[in-house]
């Protein structure tokens, strides 16, 4: 059994003393999600939610860590001790495994998990809801030394998971008397505790410190491809932008104060510790040569740069231009372009379906600037009704695009909202 894993997540932990409990020896898999090696085309076709913990057993790839757990319980254990098959003790033990990912890892992730990307936690808000998380959980313990019945089940084993990360950084739960009881025996009991603590105590040495975020300004407007385009960029490399809304149709990019950032006065406009860039495509470059962990979105080869390079003009001149030649028009005459306009777009998906001919991606092997350009303004023709079914090759792309590629959910979202905009100018001059 492969186990694509990385050990400070506590769901990868959560299998692997569940794999130490019913004796199964797993083929550990390093994936560093702080690096995006979870988006290697490799992975993706393993698991396509590009997610860990992962396991892949002969062939039958599973993932997300509760449901692994149970999978190697209800396999490989030699009695149903960690996860009864009495229907009542069962649907506790799941009720715990739920509690454990919508509520307690939960409240970890939306007060800790800003220190990536901020260097601060989370509000005063959030570390309530800890409090609130463990006080349920030692109500669930009253009266019980174990969580969901009178013996180690996988829902200890996933709360011992993550109360041990609350433990190494320090949270304090000794108010919580039964989950401290709880905890002490959990320790003794759960087969790997040691591993699980060894793990945490090794990266524990860094807890106290935090990743150091540039501080950058993106000046934007979400229905904008381009805008989109950098967003991606930025969710790709790990970056927090501090977005600033200039909504262009209200004429905000003239503001004194804005064209003296920019006096071309366009968007998306980027100002990275006063250093000043506009033009997406220029952004995102600049953003993977500056920030970039490896080069693979951008890589030095010369020649796959330079096809995406190419890629990337086709983008603005082609992509861009036909979207805007027969779409955008509505918004100064409230009537789409001529037919003579959305043949320019049927021509460009023709080249674009073209380029794609027995590829996966635009330019290289793998994922690249040149994919997540395109996919911002094909993502607005989508949205807007073209029809992309009709290019096998690029509705073949799109799909494996939309999975792989980081922040796709807000690209969609700045699309449908340009439907909507789009619309309700149609609408209006009828």
């Amino acid at each position: 059994m492969d186990f694509y894993y990385m050990p400070g997540s506590s769901g990868c932990r959560t299998v692997q003393m569940v794999a130490k409990a019913v004796g199964v020896e797993l083929n550990k898999k390093l994936l560093n999600t702080m690096e995006g090696e979870q988006l290697k085309p490799e992975f993706v076709k393993l698991n396509p939610q590009h997610t860990i913990p992962t396991l892949v057993d002969n062939g039958f790839a599973i993932w997300e860590s509760r449901a692994i757990a149970v999978y190697l319980v209800e396999k490989y254990a030699k009695d149903d001790s960690l996860f009864p098959k009495d229907p009542k003790k069962q649907a506790v033990v799941n009720q715990r495994l739920y509690f454990d990912m919508g509520t307690l890892n939960d409240a970890f992730a939306k007060y800790y998990y800003p220190l990536f990307r901020t260097g601060q936690p989370g509000s005063d808000e959030d570390f309530k809801k800890i409090e609130t998380a463990f006080g349920f959980l030692n109500t669930f313990l009253e009266g019980h030394d174990y969580v969901a019945g009178d013996n180690l089940t996988v829902a200890d084993i996933a709360i011992l998971a993550l109360v041990s990360t609350f433990d190494i950084i320090e949270f304090d739960f000794s108010k919580y008397s039964n989950v401290v009881r709880w905890y002490a025996n959990a320790k003794k009991v759960t087969p790997g505790w040691d591993e699980n603590w060894e793990v945490l105590f090794l990266l524990s040495s860094d807890r106290h410190h935090t990743i150091s975020v540039p501080e950058m300004d993106l000046y934007y407007y979400p229905v904008v491809s381009a805008c989109r385009n950098v967003l991606m960029v930025a969710k790709a490399l790990g970056l927090e932008l501090n977005k600033k809304l200039v909504n262009t149709l209200e004429g905000e990019q003239m503001n004194p104060e804005f064209i003296k950032i920019n006096p071309q006065h366009t968007i998306p406009t980027l100002v990275d510790n006063g250093f000043t860039l506009w033009e997406s495509r220029a952004i995102a470059i600049y953003l993977v040569e500056k920030y970039g962990k490896d080069d693979s979105l951008y890589p030095k080869d010369p020649k796959i740069q330079a096809v995406i390079n190419q890629r990337l003009y086709f983008d603005h001149s082609n992509m861009y231009g036909s979207l805007a030649a027969y779409f955008f028009k509505a918004f100064l005459t409230g009537k789409l372009g001529s037919e003579e306009d959305y043949k320019k777009s049927t021509d460009t998906f023709e080249f674009l379906n073209s380029f794609l001919e027995g590829q996966e991606y635009l330019a290289a092997d793998h994922l690249t600037l040149a994919d997540i350009a395109i996919l911002s303004n094909v993502a607005n023709f989508d949205a807007l009704g073209f029809d992309i079914s009709k290019y096998p090759n690029v509705a073949r792309w799109y799909a494996n695009a939309k999975k792989v590629t980081p922040g796709w959910d807000e690209n969609w979202a700045g699309a449908l909202e340009l439907k909507k905009m789009l619309d309700k100018k149609l609408n209006a001059s009828q």
